[in-house]
């Protein structure tokens, strides 16, 4: 989804990668890499006795390995009704090196390609016809049914974040909360055939919120951005889902400030303007 990291972070994640196929039989197949935030993980196709698959290795701070984004997928496999389409989880590992730990996950192959490459943000149009759409809405109402101890987004960092950011008196507390995946960006789903990817973070959010983010990063495409919210208006023409675009736009402003994202700010900015007036 991402650039390649810095030249040691790349070293590092590819021998990791290397002895995690080792480990896990599986053998990368061709010079394809996937690359997530500042190198964090990193994804290949590999072969294995059972059929070829998808190796990812997440890698983070021994200290910090482990917890919810340790258990995510895990959870999600378990957990996740056959209505939300996504990578079955076959195996996994879990060791620590120096100052890293890491997490290696072998997914069934998905053949259908990611609708962003780089990135979470929508830069153009895809071609998504309504059966896609259908399978999206269908699937965002199945995970918020998924009853879950989880968090994803929390009423603390709400009540700190949203004035502070969108610069507004504005009623922090959540009334509606429901399970999210939440992380649904255009770089975590797939097409001609929906796949969700990346299920590290789900949890409970805000009811709305997977909708929201996944309209917030469509912004800089107005087309598409007209069409999800038509398609998705169930959920976003709500007042449950304004206040989930604010507190996405919370975060996405915040992100802007680590400089991250910062072409969708002007944006982000606009359409605070019009849900508040």
């Amino acid at each position: 989804m991402y650039s390649e990291p810095e030249p040691d972070t790349a070293r590092r994640m590819r021998g990791m990668h290397a002895t995690a196929a080792a480990a896990l039989d599986a053998t990368p197949i061709g010079s394809r890499e996937a690359w997530g935030w500042r190198g964090r993980t990193l994804g290949r196709p590999v072969a294995t006795a059972s059929g070829e698959g998808w190796l990812r290795l997440v890698s983070a701070p021994a200290d910090k390995a482990g917890g919810k984004l340790w258990d995510g997928p895990q959870e999600a496999e378990r957990l996740m009704p056959p209505a939300v389409p996504r990578p079955r989880l076959r195996e996994r590992r879990t060791w620590t090196k120096g100052e890293h730990g890491y997490l290696a996950e072998l997914y069934d192959k998905i053949t259908a390609s990611t609708i962003a490459t780089h990135e979470p943000i929508l830069r153009e149009a895809p071609n998504l016809d309504d059966a896609w759409w259908a399978s999206l809405s269908t699937a965002l109402d199945a995970i918020a049914t998924v009853p879950s101890d989880r968090v994803a987004v929390r009423q603390e960092y709400l009540d700190r974040a949203m004035p502070q950011y969108l610069g507004i008196p504005i009623d922090t507390k959540v009334t509606s909360w429901t399970t999210a995946h939440g992380d649904l960006h255009w770089a975590n789903l797939t097409s001609p055939a929906l796949t969700v990817l990346d299920w590290e973070g789900w949890g409970v959010a805000p009811a709305g919120y997977d909708a929201a983010l996944l309209y917030s990063y469509s912004l800089l495409v107005p087309d598409t951005a007209t069409q999800l919210r038509h398609q998705l208006a169930h959920i976003l023409d709500t007042p449950a889902g304004q206040f989930a675009e604010l507190v996405v736009i919370t975060e996405l402003l915040q992100a802007t400030t680590r400089g991250d994202n910062l072409d969708l700010e002007e944006p982000l900015r606009r359409r605070l303007s019009a849900i508040t007036r």
